[in-house]
């Protein structure tokens, strides 16, 4: 386990059914952000087992250590995750634990705002940060598209991002589609809007051609389709929902964290040789608390986990100054208190992938934080 102390030296560094939408830029690179909402259990997903107050607080809730896929000494990932621990045996994926934004309540809808926009406080900033992060790179024709119903926060701003959902319902014939052309282009908007929306369809290709939901694993696969392509987007958001386990959550969590598995592997199944340059961050807006609720799940926390995942991911690692569960050690006597900050993990992650300087890229993504040093590299050369 390496301490926060290695990967930030700056101490202003420590505090602080899915949808999916992209942005494209002129890079080998790739950039997914998978977010959690609903506020995911961090202690559900990588376990901190050989905390003595582990087992006590979590009463039913506690992942026997037996059948959890351990890491190290202090640390193990959720059963349901074979994949990513066969990334992180293969140096391809690193955890981080006690993360959080820099937001302190436990607003699902305030601590979303922060988190996508960047801002200190909930509604301090506009745009999101991955359309600023679109922005400091070098653009071209199709610079985002968004593959969602709605346009996540994260992804709006002065970048135009188009958008793409795949459908169960059949596809329409090239006759109609020919047509609806016609009637279009005598109307620039609706023309540029319509020649959009062929131009994602083809990027989807076969894989969104089946009929009803798509599996995670299938859903990866169609962000991977676009990600892939040469003339493809370089940035992506996947959104996953179901977090919020208030009751039931042992199987529920289960169930959760099997589809993130899955959806990781489909990426990584897509993306073919492209896997090599890609980085994908997974986080949440804010954990739950330690102690088990009286419904068989838990309530609202603060700090969670987070992951990097990716063949440009220089892995194998668990990254966390662990603070503790007992009771003197919590946050406010229920939370797990946060030692690092997710924004300033954003920001190195960002700045490695596209090879940006990360003081700029700070200003740029988390107006007035400061992004620290990095004493350990995230990504590979």
């Amino acid at each position: 386990m390496l301490n926060r102390r290695d990967f930030i030296s700056s101490a202003a560094a420590l505090l602080a059914a899915p949808r999916i939408a992209f942005a494209g830029a002129e890079t080998e690179r790739r950039f997914v952000f998978i977010i959690q909402r609903g506020a995911a259990d961090g202690l559900h997903t990588l376990i901190p087992y050989a905390d003595p107050a582990y087992a006590r607080l979590r009463g039913a809730l506690a992942i026997d250590p037996t059948e959890a896929l351990k890491l190290d000494g202090t640390f193990a990932l959720h059963p349901s995750l074979t994949g990513i621990a066969g990334l992180y045996k293969a140096g391809q994926a690193s955890l981080f634990h006690a993360v959080a934004s820099p937001y302190r309540e436990r607003s699902h809808f305030d601590a979303q705002n922060v988190l996508e926009t960047g801002g200190k406080a909930p509604f301090d900033v506009k745009d999101g940060w991955m359309n600023r992060l679109a922005g400091m790179l070098p653009r071209r024709s199709n610079q985002a598209i968004a593959f969602a119903p709605t346009l996540p926060l994260a992804l709006r701003g002065a970048i135009d991002v188009a958008s793409y959902a795949p459908s169960g319902l059949p596809h329409a014939n090239d006759d109609l589609l020919l047509r609806v052309q016609k009637l279009y282009e005598g109307d620039a908007q609706l023309s540029s809007l319509w020649s959009t929306a062929l131009k994602a369809q083809g990027m989807a290709g076969a894989a969104a051609g089946a009929k009803g939901q798509q599996s995670s694993v299938e859903l990866g696969k169609i962000a991977a389709g676009f990600l892939a392509r040469a003339d493809g987007p370089r940035i992506a958001m996947i959104e996953t929902n179901g977090w919020d386990t208030h009751s039931a959550q042992k199987g529920r969590m289960a169930t959760q964290l099997n589809n993130l598995d899955d959806l990781i592997g489909g990426l990584q199944q897509g993306l073919g040789d492209a896997w090599s340059q890609t980085t994908i961050l997974v986080a949440t807006e804010f954990g739950r608390t330690v102690a088990a609720n009286g419904t068989g799940g838990t309530d609202h926390g603060t700090a969670s986990a987070a992951m990097l995942i990716g063949g440009a991911v220089k892995g194998g690692k668990v990254i966390a100054d662990w603070p503790g569960l007992a009771p003197g050690d919590l946050l406010d006597n229920r939370d797990l208190r946060p030692t690092l900050g997710l924004d300033m993990l954003v920001v190195h992650a960002c700045a490695e992938a596209f090879q940006l300087d990360p003081e700029r890229t700070a200003r740029v993504l988390f107006p007035g934080s400061q992004p620290g040093k990095s004493t350990t590299r995230l990504l590979r050369g």
